[in-house]
């Protein structure tokens, strides 16, 4: 989390390929009769897309997957793509390699025209089936990305549904902006179990992301094991952000090869970063020479930054710290394939010139000897760089208005010093691209210090002026230093009701769920921002056509957020109830008591008021079900134990996505709506419409009580 400067704080680009996509972008081609055939909605947004008259392709359960190749990466797509398909379809596709298409086929030919680039492609889809061409492996699967888009919604779910699956007809030139496209996770902050960082790439590649950055270490928690330094894992990852007494809040050497692996199958290049010279708690409680003092510092479990520093002040602890990062560098660079090692740099408020200077010099040397190329953000312009480097700007709107002025920031000066060095840069502004700043008020995560970041201001910036004067000229990075761009989510404050200190674990989901709600509808905006042509950025067709990625994440299982100011479907998934609403009945309103964030406490109902704990967010289920989240605690609305029994307590409780805490939803003739428990199929009641009543599970007696509106 970026907080000190948000209070004061590859690559060639997209050139040729331009020549290799003669289609305009967005073009739509006229059917038979001269009717404008249907536009399918894709993000990002392609390089050229028309589309084309006639039924599309039907899939059938004998419908190949051609790989017109044996080569085991292409081979892997066709794999991946029939794996993708089978559970909503049911279908078992045969995956097979041809010299020559065969009809009524997914076609997927690596052998396209080396003027497509590494991650082009071409994509037609007609009648008679569909091809993708590339020039190679990594251009099929970005290919992939956009036949799934073609496919009806219901084609994301884990579980059989009706068909037919028909893709759309279409045809499809496309290519990226940029060739580093990234998402960043804080595991340091918190931990994050190695299934649910595969669900993430697995997210994350579907809008075309190409690099997974994982953020290893921080002030509360070391989350890498390097067999060298046993003490890193035992001591420094027995932390998160409010979490103290681990024992496996870390990826050994296996796991994170695992991730590494897992990665790699989706095209995605993982970047380690070993943050320094601060954000180091972890590491100084585990290596006491790291500490000017030579004592180790107890483990930190709290919310700060800026609150700790290697001891750089002396020739001796300068040589420890230059050692510590060699054994640490090395050994994370010999479990990484990819070019890149990320050494931080941020957030370093009590440290000299001199001190910084020689951090910089021993994290680059530690990542040159071992051949990686280093990352660090925009703070590292001020040290000594080696050729090659990439600068991480996460700036905002301060920055941009201090640009060619007389006083502009120091971080301005630090990202111009890094520019002088030669730099690339990865944009991340954290007024746009930090995922953790919260939508709007009602977001129970994050934080805002840099202000509300809505879906469309997630969308409205542009690389190439990120560095520039506020009318957009006189940028500090040329574009063509521009490497591309990157999502950020920070995780120190990945709990409900985070504008306060937690009081409690029970306030934390499970990581993937506050990772879904702040990445989703974000995620995809910033991915569209890196890999879709700047003529193509416009608010309101991205809009709408983010709007028919709803019922897609819906049937996926992601836990996304029904951002207002978007036209989600109202019919089918997510339903017409996605959103903050009222529940009430009787003038008495379903209410959290006392704005209380404890788990297990029984809810009741109250006069309406319409307060945050009288708020609750609907998010529909894959299932038809909805999730009920309070606005004031961030917890779901839950049968006490799963109990099946009538005069169970209806509470509030962490978020499992677990049938106790799923709730059908069904419209009655005169109006308004019953609540049944999707577990126990009993319904929400109140005892009576007096303040305070408690809330159950009854059975259906066709009572007021039983009868909600929701507002």
């Amino acid at each position: 989390m970026r907080l000190l400067r948000g209070r004061d704080r590859c690559l060639a680009v997209f050139g040729a390929m331009a020549m290799a996509v003669p289609l305009l972008s967005g073009t739509v081609a006229a059917g038979p009769a001269g009717a404008a055939a249907v536009l399918p909605a894709v993000v990002p947004q392609p390089v050229s897309e028309t589309a084309v008259a006639g039924s599309g392709f039907t899939l059938s359960a004998q419908t190949p997957v051609d790989v017109l190749s044996t080569d085991a990466a292409a081979v892997g797509v066709g794999a991946y793509l029939a794996g993708l398909l089978a559970p909503a379809t049911g279908y078992t596709l045969p995956v097979v390699s041809t010299a020559t298409a065969q009809g009524q086929a997914i076609v997927l030919d690596p052998n396209g025209p080396l003027a497509l680039g590494q991650e082009g492609y071409t994509l037609a889809s007609g009648s008679t089936g569909v091809t993708v061409t590339a020039h190679g492996a990594e251009g099929l699967f970005r290919g992939v990305q956009t036949l799934r888009q073609l496919l009806p919604a219901a084609v994301e779910s884990s579980t059989v549904k009706p068909g037919p699956w028909t893709v759309a007809p279409v045809q499809i030139s496309d290519a990226p902006r940029y060739p580093y496209r990234g998402a960043m996770l804080d595991v340091a902050r918190r931990f994050y179990p190695v299934a649910q960082v595969k669900r993430f790439i697995d997210e994350a590649a579907t809008y075309k992301i190409n690099t997974l950055h994982l953020h290893l270490t921080d002030d509360q928690g070391w989350r890498i094991a390097i067999g060298a330094l046993p003490s890193l894992t035992t001591v420094g990852a027995s932390t998160q952000s409010g979490f103290t007494g681990g024992t496996s809040w870390y990826y050994t050497a296996a796991d994170y090869q695992d991730l590494v692996a897992y990665a790699k199958s989706r095209f995605m290049t993982v970047v380690p970063e070993i943050d320094g010279p601060g954000h180091t708690s972890a590491a100084l409680a585990s290596v006491a020479g790291l500490n000017c003092n030579n004592q180790a510092k107890a483990p930190y479990s709290g919310f700060d930054v800026g609150i700790s520093l290697y001891c750089l002040g002396d020739a001796q602890h300068i040589a420890g710290v230059g050692s510590f990062l060699s054994t640490v560098i090395s050994a994370v660079a010999a479990l990484t394939p990819g070019p890149y090692v990320h050494v931080g740099g941020d957030e370093t408020p009590q440290a000299t010139a001199s001190q910084y200077a020689a951090y910089v010099s021993a994290a680059a040397s530690a990542t040159s000897a071992q051949g990686k190329t280093l990352i660090g953000w925009h703070q590292l312009g001020q040290g000594t760089l080696p050729a090659g480097s990439l600068l991480q700007f996460w700036g905002d709107a301060a920055d941009r208005a201090s640009v060619g002025g007389s006083q502009e920031t120091v971080g301005i000066r630090q990202v111009r010093a890094g520019v002088a060095q030669g730099a690339k840069f990865i944009m991340s502004p954290s007024d746009h691209a930090y995922l953790d700043m919260k939508y709007d008020a009602s977001t129970p995560y994050g934080l805002s210090w840099e202000g509300y970041v809505s879906v469309q201001k997630a969308y409205d910036w542009e690389p190439t002026t990120v560095t520039a004067t506020t009318d957009g000229t006189s940028p500090v990075v040329p574009a063509g230093r521009i490497a591309g761009v990157e999502a950020a989510l920070w995780a120190d404050r990945a709990y409900a009701g985070s504008t306060s200190l937690p009081s409690s674990t029970g306030q934390f989901p499970e990581p993937w769920v506050y990772t879904d709600h702040m990445s989703f509808p974000r995620l995809p905006a910033i991915a569209e921002i890196g890999w879709s042509p700047q003529s193509t950025h416009d608010w309101a067709s991205f809009s709408r056509r983010l709007a028919t990625h709803g019922p897609r994440w819906t049937a996926a299982g992601i836990n996304f957020y029904a951002a207002p100011g978007i036209s989600w479907p109202s019919s089918g998934t997510p339903g017409s109830l996605d959103g903050v609403h009222t529940v009430a009945t009787g003038g008495q309103a379903l209410d959290d008591p006392a704005s209380s964030t404890a788990t297990g406490l029984q809810l009741d109902t109250w006069a309406l008021h319409g307060g945050s704990n009288q708020k609750w967010t609907f998010a529909q289920q894959a299932d038809g079900s909805y999730t009920l989240t309070n606005g004031a605690s961030g917890l779901c609305l839950d049968v006490n134990g799963g109990s099946m029994s009538a005069g169970a307590a209806v509470i509030q409780y962490t978020c499992s996505g677990g049938a106790n805490q799923r709730w059908q939803v069904t419209a009655l003739t005169g109006g308004g709506y019953t609540l049944a428990s999707a577990r126990s199929g009993l319904l929400l009641t109140t005892g009576s419409t007096a303040n305070g009543a408690p809330v159950t599970q009854q059975a259906d007696s066709g009572s007021a009580l039983q009868h909600w509106v929701v507002g």
